[in-house]
């Protein structure tokens, strides 16, 4: 069962009890992402993320870090798009010590002037890590490529210049607006007692001063366009991108299905064809990225640089293939198993549990996983070869990184 308490000042909480299990996993979530930000501020959404870790009145970073170690949990965040998380599991003893910590972490966090320029360093080394991983700058890339100047094309770690200027007024101002307590989600899966986490929950936060999001977000739309980065890799890292859809939105469930059969497996048409078949890639599948009102779906390759016109020049034949034909009925049966067995094992997870708690709260929905499962039944072939022609029938943007001057996109004139 989930329960959802709403503190009355605006704070949702959101519990699922998993007896059988000795663990908790517990999740502050914050509605804000890069999505949120300026050109002038990108990036300081991630940078609070990583302050959130330097120390509060009670505790400094190392006896934050100590004190988890000491209990035999963990504790970690992360910042996407269009949120934030900061989460933590332990075992089911130390519950109440585990969100009092994070509470302190969130609440009281004293972004200290000299711990701000050590950890201004630490995501500026964040950056050039992922300048030296192709295959994660290629994506960033395809963002860029496809949402432009929206802030969904800003790069979630920022920029060196805004890094560089932000100091700690900056980052408690944001907070002001964005963490805002109707923008707050409080997720807690396994052995704990609903009662008694909302209790905590509503002493550790029910003091704070109800307090509303003001949002503008520019809507979101799809380019075609292009970028190439040459630089001296073994391989050329190639991203293309496609129009997807909102998270909710009617089709979802029908390119689920399709994202399996063309490149979600390892027995997808573009892993069997590209790898198995012919050997061209190590790495090659596809993925479909949810947002509040638009999607991406994208295709990732890595192959020799000689050899990447060729394996894109068999990329668009599978994808001609599917949009064209759509798919079998075997290869649907198939993929509604693989993702069924997907959901049913990640339920094996309180951190899974955790995550689809905070996720749909802040999305706005609850979905049962059999409400799940029976959708994902009902997919008909038809049903996926409209996502199928809905997502291929346009123009694809691409990016790619390697040692190269040109490559041609799939329907890009020769």
């Amino acid at each position: 069962m989930i329960y959802r308490e709403v503190l009355q000042n605006g704070i949702r909480v959101v519990i699922e009890e998993i007896p059988s299990v000795r663990s908790v996993s517990l999740g502050i979530w914050v509605g804000a992402g890069s999505r949120d930000e300026s050109p002038q501020n990108n990036g300081v959404t991630h940078f609070i993320e990583h302050m959130m870790f330097k120390g509060t009145e009670k505790l400094n970073a190392r006896q934050i870090a100590e004190l988890f170690d000491g209990i035999g949990g963990q504790v970690n965040a992360f910042t996407s798009k269009e949120y934030t998380c900061y989460y933590a599991k332990v075992l089911d003893e130390h519950f109440g010590l585990a969100l009092e910590t994070l509470g302190d972490m969130v609440l009281n966090s004293k972004f200290a002037e000299e711990e701000l320029a050590k950890e201004r360093r630490v995501v500026l080394e964040e950056i050039k890590m992922y300048e030296d991983a192709p295959d994660d700058l290629v994506h960033d890339m395809i963002a860029e490529v496809v949402f432009q100047k929206h802030p969904l094309g800003y790069n979630i770690l920022g920029t060196e210049a805004n890094l560089n200027a932000f100091v700690p007024q900056d980052l408690f101002s944001y907070m002001e607006e964005k963490y805002t307590t109707d923008n707050v989600v409080i997720a807690i899966a396994g052995n704990v007692k609903r009662d008694h986490a909302v209790a905590l929950a509503s002493k550790l936060f029910g003091h704070l001063q109800p307090s509303r999001i003001s949002r503008q977000e520019e809507q979101a739309v799809f380019h075609a366009g292009k970028a190439i980065r040459n630089k001296k890799t073994e391989q050329a890292h190639i991203v293309l991108g496609a129009p997807g859809i909102a998270y909710d939105d009617p089709m979802i469930y029908p390119v689920i299905l399709f994202n399996n059969v063309l490149g979600g497996s390892s027995s997808s048409r573009l892993f069997q064809e590209i790898r198995e078949e012919r050997g061209l890639a190590y790495s090659i599948y596809s993925y479909h990225t949810a947002y509040k009102d638009i999607g991406m779906f994208g295709l990732y390759v890595g192959t020799a640089p000689e050899r990447a016109q060729h394996v894109l020049d068999l990329c668009e034949q599978v994808l001609g293939g599917i949009a064209q034909h759509g798919i079998t009925a075997d290869e649907l049966n198939k993929a509604k198993e693989q993702v069924k067995g997907s959901l049913m094992l990640s339920l094996e997870s309180t951190s899974s549990r955790m995550s689809r708690l905070g996720k749909n709260e802040l999305l706005g929905r609850h979905i049962s996983l059999d409400e799940m499962v029976d959708k994902i039944k009902n997919v008909t072939l038809e049903d996926v070869k409209t996502a199928a022609g809905a997502i291929l029938g346009g123009k694809f943007a691409m990016s790619a990184v390697g040692p190269l001057d040109d490559l041609r996109a799939p329907g890009e004139t020769k």
